[in-house]
């Protein structure tokens, strides 16, 4: 809280937010709720230009960039609270550097920047890439070890080197309350909703709009709504404990279940088969060999990620929603709101 400040008049007053990642799909969702409760948000990007997500809003852009630490002190001098969203996943052959420098370098030079500038609360967002998981009887939770990391995650490659820089983040942000600063991780897992530009969770929502798919991966994942996820964050910097982390995740469904509800939503067919476990391996393969030549467009066949779908990776909430207090609104809520956005786009027919 800035010096001076009583609760009360912080309640009763816009706060001063700070905001990374803001032109990026769970960026743009807490920046309107950020706004929507009346704070005076400032995004942090790196083009002068407020892109498709924040083209309109009432925020101001600085381009002082993330590991510029005399620039950030100015930046977050008088802030009450700071998200750092930014987050890349990046395949190419320098794609372990840029998010080295986006998820593990710039959370230093934040933390540090918001420890000089005296600022109450960091909101770091992971992954759920770094969270354990389980079966439905079983689901992981932020105290989950990953098992047989290697396996998962393989030893080098872009998946890899995501979970390495996430989890390295995350030990930045325990390392910075430690120090005495408010910094709590928020770690979201298959996130569905509107301001998915890339498209990045909901590319299976696009997909499926554009033909049918016969076939429909083994796994499973744990659903959330994005607005929910951006009510988390909120709510993390409201209630979250320091150098505590909690998994963003409300709905553990497997991807044919999910898949219905996306078919039913879009009017198209479901998928009726389950994908061979041969052809998995024969895509990795694939995947493998044109990631050789254009790593961006094979990502998606990475063995890893591959691996991950065919698996079922089901994991808990209940901690944000009991410590939180994060509600659980219905996936098709998601879906629905999805789906009007990416037809408003004109991503989907």
């Amino acid at each position: 809280m800035s010096p001076g400040r009583s609760a009360t008049q912080k309640e009763q007053q816009a706060m001063k937010v700070v905001v990374t990642g803001g032109t990026g799909f769970i960026g743009a969702n807490v920046v309107r709720l950020l706004l929507k409760r009346g704070d005076e948000v400032t995004c942090l990007v790196r083009s002068s230009s407020p892109g498709l997500c924040l083209e309109g809003l009432p925020v101001t852009l600085n381009n002082t960039k993330l590991t510029d630490a005399e620039g950030l002190r100015r930046v977050l001098h008088g802030a009450d609270e700071v998200y750092h969203l930014a987050g890349v996943f990046d395949p190419s052959p320098q794609g372990a550097d840029l998010m080295a420098e986006v998820h593990v370098k710039a959370t230093a030079a934040l933390g540090e920047a918001a420890l000089a500038a005296g600022v109450p609360r960091l909101v770091v967002c992971s992954s759920s890439i770094t969270v354990g998981f389980g079966d439905r009887e079983n689901p992981g939770d932020e105290d989950t070890p990953i098992h047989e990391l290697d396996a998962v995650y393989g030893k080098t490659g872009p998946l890899r080197a995501y979970h390495d820089t996430k989890a390295e983040a995350e030990a930045l942000a325990v390392h910075l309350a430690g120090r005495g600063l408010g910094a709590v991780i928020v770690n979201p897992d298959y996130i569905i909703g509107p301001w998915d530009i890339k498209p990045t969770s909901g590319a299976l929502i696009v997909t499926m709009a554009k033909g049918w798919l016969p076939v429909y991966p083994r796994g499973g994942k744990c659903f959330q709504s994005a607005e929910d996820c951006a009510l988390g964050h909120l709510l993390a910097a409201k209630h979250g404990k320091a150098g505590r982390r909690y998994l963003l995740g409300a709905h553990n469904l497997s991807y044919r279940e999910f898949m219905g509800v996306v078919a039913e939503v879009l009017g198209v067919r479901p998928p009726i088969l389950p994908m061979p476990r041969r052809a998995g391996e024969l895509l990795g393969l694939v995947g493998a060999v044109g990631s050789r030549y254009d790593a961006h467009r094979f990502a998606g066949l990475d063995r890893y990620v591959l691996r991950a779908m065919a698996q079922p990776r089901y994991r808990s909430g209940r901690r944000a929603e009991e410590e939180l207090g994060v509600p659980v609104s219905p996936i098709r809520d998601a879906v629905e709101a999805a789906v009007g956005w990416f037809r408003g786009q004109g991503m989907i027919p």
